[in-house]
């Protein structure tokens, strides 16, 4: 960015180097007053779905053609003879409290004095999270440029006082741009003129878009032109890893501190040892980098931490970040010879850090624009994986052949292995009785799809693996532990370890495949949006 220029001049100043500002038509609109802001006004009666816009918008933005910032959503409603078919044309809806900016890590967005939301591209580092943020799906990936992109309403072209591309480009008319007061926006006119059919719920970003519906008679149904079209989601494959090691590290952290509170209480129990803190470390400081192959750009993955104050992936990455430092903290400390009472005070802070690193994690799915994910049992699911740290201690113990500690931490273990299979069984009965009266049910009955149709091997072999590996093996090795057969002990633990860490990965892996977000109905040509 230019020296002492705002992101808006300089933004500017870059199209007009590129060559890039086009179109010369002026755009009659008073100027903002206090407590105004620019927004789009849609109208739904004039446009014919010529898909104009979306072309105009690349064309003016130097997008590929998968990148789309304005898309045409279709929608059909009545029975024949007497039909209706709808068209939505959505970009950036330039929302009062928009989801984007309160997520970004990064603080890339920027919310306007002209109310325009604006994505910096220099800072971003293409973690996506706002495309999961944002319930309209509007910001979008670009591979190429490995940040994520999204609609500015042409400001350029705005504060040259000519129209933007897609209201240029329109023959309907159907697009404008129009000044808002928002209070009045938001206490009066927003729950009137702010929705359209299959739009969710403007609670969540108070959208500033104005809509112009036709007449539809009252009780019609409304469907998406592309409901009988169904995909998975993008597999994210090095978030499936960070998670679930980060979370084995962790409860294995909680496990040795446990361990090492009941030898301080003075129980005959072994006491945690430097191999075991070094064992506990090594899935963090593995998952941790591993995440970085998510981003677009992974060389700044450390300006992930910048905006702790609303953005849950800054906190976790903060979080599990000291987590990590403070473990090898507390490595160098056994080197030291430090007392029991003095790791202690070093252990519960470093536990603490560990636990909020995992919670803020799971805060991460929990968005509105993601129901699948959006529920208290996503928080439980990450929390209950961290099993498998007690299952790597349980292990390591079993090799020492320290059998009376093995047996006090089997029992933890194996009641967390069966809350995992009690959070499938209730996640089955959710699903199963989903309410069509639900308004997310659109979504949701997708999902269940997915898991029931498309992943319906898979799933099983999920709950297979996990009933195996997370509660019969550990159970068995409760018995050989008890009868002194140790070698036997030892078999049936690294098995359980290696087999329910896959089966966690495929859970995970199920998690990120099957959910469906809110957005634009009848998108067929959404371009990249990785869902």
């Amino acid at each position: 960015m230019s020296e002492n220029k705002t992101p808006i001049e300089s933004f500017i100043d870059q199209k007009a180097q590129t060559g890039m500002q086009c179109g010369n038509y002026s755009i009659d609109i008073p100027k903002l007053k206090e407590g105004q802001q620019y927004r789009f006004h849609f109208d739904m009666t004039a446009c014919v779905g010529c898909h104009c816009c979306e072309v105009a918008c690349n064309e003016q933005n130097g997008n590929p053609a998968d990148v789309k910032w304005r898309r045409v959503g279709e929608m059909e409603t009545g029975a024949f003879p007497n039909t209706l078919q709808l068209f939505n044309s959505m970009s950036c809806n330039h929302c009062i409290d928009p989801a984007c900016l309160n997520g970004c890590p990064t603080n890339s967005y920027i919310k306007l004095e002209n109310g325009i939301v604006f994505h910096e591209d220099e800072s971003c580092i293409g973690c996506q999270y706002c495309t999961w943020n944002c319930p309209y799906e509007v910001p979008v990936f670009n591979e190429e440029r490995g940040i994520v992109t999204k609609c500015h309403m042409c400001v350029d072209k705005l504060e040259l006082g000519q129209t933007p591309a897609c209201v240029q480009a329109c023959p309907a008319g159907a697009i404008e741009i129009e000044v808002v007061d928002k209070d009045e926006w938001i206490r009066n006119d927003m729950a009137k003129e702010g929705v359209a059919p299959h739009l969710p719920d403007i609670s969540i970003t108070k959208p500033t878009t104005r809509y112009t519906l036709p007449d539809i008679p009252e009780g019609s149904e409304i469907k998406p032109a592309d409901e009988h079209h169904i995909k998975p989601a993008h597999p994210e494959w090095p978030l499936v890893f960070m998670t679930v090691l980060t979370q084995m590290s962790v409860g294995g952290f909680v496990a040795l501190l446990f361990g090492e509170l009941l030898h301080f209480l003075g129980l005959n129990l072994a006491s945690p040892n430097i191999s075991m803190v070094i064992l506990v470390l090594l899935p963090a400081l593995i998952g941790l980098p591993l995440s970085a192959l998510h981003l677009g750009r992974p060389a700044l993955a450390i300006t992930a931490i910048k905006n702790i104050k609303t953005s849950w992936l800054s906190r976790e990455a903060g979080a599990l970040g000291a987590y990590a430092i403070g473990g090898l903290a507390l490595i160098g400390a056994y080197f030291g010879g430090l007392s029991e009472g003095l790791k202690l005070l070093i252990e519960i802070p470093i536990a603490i850090l560990g636990v909020y690193g995992i919670y803020a994690q799971s805060m991460i799915y929990r968005v509105p624009a993601r129901p699948a994910w959006n529920r208290k049992s996503t928080t439980l699911r990450f929390f209950g994986s961290g099993y498998l740290g007690f299952l790597l201690i349980a292990t390591t113990l079993a090799f020492m052949q320290e059998e009376r500690t093995l047996l006090a931490l089997l029992t933890p273990t194996l009641m967390l292995g069966l809350y995992q299979l009690h959070l499938i069984y209730e996640e089955m009965q959710f699903y199963r009785y989903l309410d069509r009266e639900n308004p997310l049910y659109y979504q949701l009955s997708r999902t269940k799809r997915l898991l029931e149709e498309y992943f319906k091997e898979l799933k099983k072999l999920r709950l297979i693996t996990l009933v195996i590996f997370s509660i019969a093996l550990p159970m068995l090795a409760i018995v050989f532990s008890a009868s002194k057969l140790e070698t036997l002990s030892q078999i049936v633990l690294i098995l359980a370890l290696v087999g329910a860490t896959f089966s966690e990965i495929i859970g995970r892996s199920l998690f990120y495949r099957s959910v469906v977000p809110l957005g634009l109905a009848g998108n067929f040509f959404a371009g990249n949006q990785r869902h």
